[in-house]
């Protein structure tokens, strides 16, 4: 297997009038490129029933963003800019967010050089008793992220916090601040698990008719959670992909939806590219209980693992001793990825793909093609020619390999 793949050759050229900055008013009104078998149409994406294969089964990453930035000022008036990336303690999602009065967070810190040492206040107004929020640095950082303590005193739990004071963290590439309309247009209509710091922005275009009419037509619905991190949106800086360090993101998966792939064998549509990221992340979990009797949840799927898996495991035998080990063990799990798609990749579990048009030399591009080869070029020029909309905000892809009818 080749990692020193060159990023420049996975440039094209995005001019900035083509960046959506808003959503449409209808979700489904967008448009949906179809890559079929090398040949591409397009319709608009409320009509994606008609070219999904009999018997479908589509899989949502069901996350939920967070309102992760949270703005502060010294005494001074300078402007601090605190974005949650990922609890630290507790360090479990759903306890962090139950917490009441303290917690500590991994967080990027916006205009730091202003923020040295004391600490930031909030005072605010919560059900008519004034209230604060304080945050200090703690000595610890990662890089960029530092570990942030707030203390609070409102009676109310840090995700309630969140929703209260924070906003919600559109992407940079907009160059704007977030509005009223992001708070329920940068949401997909079935996220239920707070942790994202983005969205799975293909998830974007579903209405809740939409999904009610394909289940009428016979697709069939599952959901994983992977919780996004802020690292989506990191370029690829080194001149190979070799040298890229691919982020940690925590995701948790069930012996039901386990099943559902299973039994959707050459059917498995990821809506979006952490849902494949998931999904193909079950097979690395597969290999590792059939070599050591167990997934090791508490190591991460690591970014080049799953190229070491021997090519005679196919998808259906990863996933059925996954299964096995769930049904013996509670039937759900917990753990983080580190995987980078490539070209050369191996996909064992995601069939097609749907999926937004993603920035030049990013790692989703490079996802998308390990996918379709090298008719990712030709599928891009299409859409720059045609008139579609880019990034989060943007139109749509369903992607058909030729083996899939």
């Amino acid at each position: 297997m080749n990692f020193d793949i060159k990023i420049s050759d996975y440039d094209y050229e995005l001019p900035d009038e083509r960046i959506a900055k808003f959503p449409l008013e209808r979700r489904d009104a967008s448009k949906l490129l179809v890559s079929r078998e090398g040949n591409i149409s397009e319709r608009m994406f409320c009509d994606i029933g008609a070219e999904l294969p009999d018997g479908a089964l589509l899989v949502f990453n069901n996350t939920k963003v967070i309102r992760a930035r949270i703005i502060m000022h010294k005494p001074s008036g300078a402007r601090i800019e605190v974005f949650c990336l990922e609890p630290y303690a507790p360090a479990d999602y759903e306890r962090a967010f139950a917490v009441e009065g303290s917690c500590v967070w991994k967080c990027i810190i916006g205009n730091s050089k202003k923020w040295k040492e004391g600490s930031l206040e909030i005072k605010f107004e919560y059900e008519g008793h004034d209230a604060y929020l304080r945050a200090f640095r703690v000595p610890d950082d990662e890089g960029r992220r530092q570990l942030v303590r707030f203390e609070w005193n409102a009676g109310i739990t840090f995700g309630q916090l969140l929703e209260y004071l924070g906003r919600i963290p559109i992407p940079p590439y907009l160059g704007r601040d977030s509005e009223e309309i992001d708070n329920s247009r940068y949401q997909t209509v079935y996220s239920r698990f707070e942790g994202s710091v983005a969205a799975p922005t293909a998830g974007l275009h579903f209405t809740r008719e939409l999904i009610a009419e394909l289940q009428c037509a016979g697709v069939a619905f599952d959901e994983v959670t992977l919780h996004v991190g802020a690292g989506t949106f990191l370029p690829v800086k080194s001149e190979s992909v070799s040298g890229h360090e691919m982020h940690t993101e925590h995701f948790d998966i069930t012996l039901e939806t386990v099943e559902n792939i299973l039994a959707h064998k050459g059917k498995v549509t990821a809506v979006g590219t952490t849902t494949v990221r998931t999904l193909e992340s079950l097979s690395a979990l597969g290999y590792r209980i059939i070599r050591n009797g167990d997934p090791d949840v508490m190591v991460p799927v690591g970014q080049w693992e799953l190229y070491y898996i021997p090519e005679e495991f196919s998808g259906e035998q990863l996933l059925t001793a996954l299964a096995g080990y769930l049904r013996e063990n509670g039937g759900r799990l917990k753990t983080a990825t580190q995987i980078m798609i490539m070209p050369g990749f191996r996909f064992r579990v995601v069939d097609m793909i749907v999926t937004n048009f993603h920035q030049p030399k990013s790692t989703l591009l490079l996802l998308v093609s390990a996918f379709v080869g090298e008719h990712w070029r030709e599928i891009y020029k299409y859409a720059m020619a045609n008139g579609f909309r880019f990034l989060s905000y943007g139109d749509s892809s369903l992607l058909i390999p030729a083996e899939v009818r």
